[in-house]
């Protein structure tokens, strides 16, 4: 079974849309986002638009829905979607569940909220060496105000996990897990404390905007980032999509769905290579392959060769 998972934020560098293949199917997908939202979507992976989240999480979700377009062109289809934080958009839409243009919609007034909500000031660690329990005795041993502690944001994996706070909560942390063992405690590349209750009413808001667009059952299957199982019926992405802003990602038990699911190759979309490393990693046996690991449009023809010697 082939999985296909999309990366979220942080993943993002400067110029990585034009890292894209050059192939008709990525560009006619990065014109129809342009259209969609009345942008200039090819003007958004510069370093200084990169500094928006709002940037970002769009053309996160392009690259990831532009790379799935042109494995499907080659007749490459995904049984199994899953994206992790804002890539759980271009995973609904690979797996049928939202049109392209509502998911584009719906993430550009995800990342307006979460930016509205917190313009400056707050963001991610990744804390790497100590396991879930570990940093929520860290966390406990926080008081004080709400803009004085973390909360956890990403179960990446059993000692990956993801912090969100402000800035100055943030570095006491880092300070602190590395005290404590962690063999690195850095600061991610995004401006807002995702995946936490700090976002509950950006979410309920996002709730509320969400009930206008139309969701259907999906094709392949769609795996939540919430609680990391098999979502069939349409409101039931949607609500994984309109709330995941609030809640912990738990990426490495969604991993282990899928795994368990049967999927024997992973491809995971553009940009980086975060969840290629985690499943290569923690499930050695399986498959993993990312496409910003190949030059062009070399990816297509690695992911043929390896299907025919799968079988």
């Amino acid at each position: 079974m082939l999985a296909l998972l999309y990366p979220g934020q942080g993943a993002q560098s400067a110029g990585f849309l034009h890292r894209l293949p050059a192939h008709p199917v990525v560009a006619a997908t990065i014109e129809e986002a342009s259209d969609v939202l009345s942008i200039d979507v090819a003007r958004l992976d510069t370093g200084d638009a990169l500094r928006s989240s709002v940037a970002v999480q769009i053309t996160i979700v392009v690259a990831g829905v532009a790379m799935q377009r042109r494995l499907a062109e080659a007749g490459i289809e995904a049984e199994l979607h899953a994206g992790l934080s804002v890539g759980a958009y271009a995973a609904a839409v690979g797996c049928g569940a939202v049109s392209f243009g509502d998911a584009l919609r719906m993430v550009r007034r995800r990342a307006e909220l979460m930016e509205q909500a917190y313009p400056h000031g707050y963001g991610l660690s990744a804390i790497e060496g100590l396991s879930e329990a570990q940093v929520e005795a860290l966390i406990e041993r926080t008081t004080g105000a709400p803009d004085a502690r973390v909360y956890v944001a990403n179960v990446n994996a059993p000692r990956q996990i993801v912090v969100a706070g402000s800035d100055a909560a943030l570095d006491a942390f880092n300070e602190q897990a590395s005290a404590a063992g962690a063999h690195r405690a850095k600061r991610l590349a995004v401006s807002v404390p995702s995946h936490c209750e700090l976002l509950r009413q950006a979410s309920d808001a996002l709730v509320v905007y969400a009930a206008n667009l139309s969701f259907r059952t999906p094709k392949h299957l769609y795996i939540g980032n919430r609680r990391a199982r098999a979502l069939h019926r349409p409101d039931d992405i949607r609500e994984d999509l309109a709330t995941n802003m609030r809640y912990t990602v738990r990426w490495f038990d969604a991993l282990t769905t899928i795994v368990e699911r049967g999927a024997t190759l992973l491809l995971e979309a553009p940009p980086g290579q975060v969840l290629t490393d985690i499943a290569r990693l923690n499930y050695p046996d399986v498959m993993a392959l990312a496409a910003s690991s190949h030059v062009d449009d070399r990816f297509v023809d690695v992911v043929r060769r390896r299907i025919v010697e799968g079988r």
